[in-house]
């Protein structure tokens, strides 16, 4: 008898202890949500295009054409209380890449306000946070592609914003630190300060209007002692040896806009962006820094504009949409034309500009096809190499996403 009691107090145990366990494994799968998108892509370039999916051109003389997957996200997300933590990975048949791996508290209070540490996309303008599964455009804008390479970083910041039932709740500022070398390990002690105030204000049904203002104050690592900046359409050397190691001034400025408005003919959207600063570089290159070790070459210091304008007009009652974009890039605004190529200019000074149109259909909420013709368009000079006349470089682009 005592031996049954034992057996049937064992039993009622492990059957406890199981539903216990079953209980917490549901609680822990409420609290984490997976979520993601897959893009499949087929592109046309013409024989001096740069495509974003496969290999080079095989044959320069020739148009040449490419299948691939542009993006391909997993996004997982946990969530408990005010903590939330994301991974978000890249996975492409050019392999698997991190894009997100950070921590968010929100104060109990309110949720409106949070602060985020680790790596995620830049608090600047507009057009970075906007994801890419929603977005209209094939790819970001040219300025915030060489500006910002990865469009991430590692870093913290902080969020403030008023109560939902505030009348300041319009307002959302956005500061915080950054190592300012994208998705690589930090390599120096210097931060970076990037700040965003947005205001965003519905009226009614028919209308929003959104903008805000950006500041990017940073430094790059100086790796020798010859710094070039621009005098007058000459670059000019200071070649003091107390340069190297110190950082050159990283400072960019940014408004952006945009404006949706709901008439008989549908949703009609109208977004922009413009930017301008100083731009540390090399003699060959305007990008961003992208560094896996200090730099050992000279500085080139640049002042740059750049923006874009896009129009999105939705088809009232039926799932398309039209979308046309211009956007530009000036490196150097201090030279042009045939000026590029002399006194130490080159390639890396040339401006350059993208006129886009296309359509998006929406087949389901998880469903979108996109189409879009770019049409690029760069500076010319006699001095340089290759950019004697406009490249052949227009791109088409067919896009199938799906979202989960």
């Amino acid at each position: 008898m005592q031996k049954i009691k034992l057996l049937t107090s064992v039993l009622a145990s492990c059957v406890s202890f199981g539903a216990f366990a079953q209980k917490q494994e549901q609680e822990r799968g409420n609290k984490l949500n997976v979520s993601g998108y897959i893009q499949a892509q087929y592109q046309y370039g013409e024989k001096e295009a740069s495509l974003k999916v496969g290999g080079a051109n095989e044959n320069a003389e020739k148009s040449f054409n490419r299948f691939g997957v542009r993006r391909g996200r997993m996004k997982f997300t946990y969530e408990e209380g005010v903590a939330v933590g994301v991974f978000q990975l890249d996975i492409t048949e050019k392999g698997v890449g991190l894009k997100d791996a950070y921590l968010q508290v929100k104060d109990p209070l309110w949720g409106t306000n949070s602060l985020k540490a680790g790596v995620f996309d830049l608090p600047f303008g507009y057009e970075i946070s906007y994801s890419s599964s929603r977005r209209e455009s094939p790819e970001r804008s040219t300025v915030f592609q060489k500006l910002f390479p990865d469009l991430r970083d590692l870093g913290a910041m902080l969020t403030l914003q008023a109560h939902r039932n505030s009348p300041w709740y319009i307002l959302k500022l956005e500061a915080g630190l950054f190592a300012g070398n994208g998705l690589r390990p930090e390599i120096d002690s210097k931060k970076d300060f990037i700040g965003h105030l947005s205001v965003n204000k519905i009226f009614g049904n028919y209308m929003s209007l959104s903008g805000g203002v950006s500041y990017y104050h940073g430094g790059v690592y100086q790796g020798s002692e010859k710094v070039f900046t621009m005098d007058g359409n000459r670059f000019a050397v200071n070649d003091n040896a107390d340069n190297k190691g110190k950082f050159a001034k990283r400072e960019y400025f940014g408004v952006d806009l945009k404006c949706s408005v709901m008439s008989v003919a549908g949703v009609t959207q109208i977004t922009g962006e413009y930017l301008w600063g100083t731009q540390p570089g090399t003699s060959s290159s305007n990008d961003g820094p992208k560094f896996t070790t200090l730099p050992t070459g000279d500085t080139y210091m640049r002042n740059f504009t750049g923006g874009y304008v896009m129009l999105v007009q939705d088809l009232e009652h039926i799932p398309w949409s039209a979308v046309l974009k211009y956007d530009w890039y000036n490196p150097n605004t201090k030279v042009s034309g045939n000026e590029i190529g002399e006194n130490g200019t080159g390639k890396a000074d040339l401006s350059q500009n993208t006129i886009g149109f296309g359509m998006l259909w929406r087949a389901t909420n998880a469903i979108r096809l996109q189409t879009c013709y770019e049409i690029n368009t760069n500076e010319k000079s006699q001095n340089v190499s290759g950019y004697h006349e406009d490249r052949k470089d227009n791109v088409f682009t067919l896009r199938l996403q799906y979202k989960f």
